[in-house]
């Protein structure tokens, strides 16, 4: 009996971990709205924006926002030595300003190549 408690632990363990979605945030790009390529990282350590703590920004149109709708978090290591903190990075979005931020209804890394 206890092999098989053991065996139904492990499988359902199993798929609980497997059941969990490893991104808060699910984006899907609208083909129907334009999409935009910006520079993303952090408002606060590279962009120099007034903020208390890390927090996704974008440059866009010459300006600088805040970013609704994805965090710092969901894109990796925000401090990892290619992270949002001590990098910019090229993404592509969608979605609009609204109250002094932008409120993004897709966000995605553009791939870079490695040399």
């Amino acid at each position: 009996m206890k092999i098989v408690s053991i065996v139904v632990a492990v499988i359902l363990l199993h798929f609980h971990s497997v059941g969990q979605d490893s991104t808060t945030t699910k984006m899907a790009i609208n083909k129907a709205h334009k999409t935009y390529t910006v520079n993303a990282a952090c408002g606060t350590c590279i962009f120099k924006m007034k903020g208390s703590s890390c927090e996704l920004a974008i440059q866009w149109k010459n300006q600088y926002y805040f970013v609704d709708g994805t965090s710092i978090d969901d894109h990796g290591d925000a401090h990892a030595t290619d992270g949002f903190c001590n990098a910019a990075k090229k993404a592509t979005v969608q979605g609009k300003v609204k109250n002094g931020k932008f409120v993004a209804t897709y966000f995605k890394l553009v791939e870079t190549k490695k040399q």
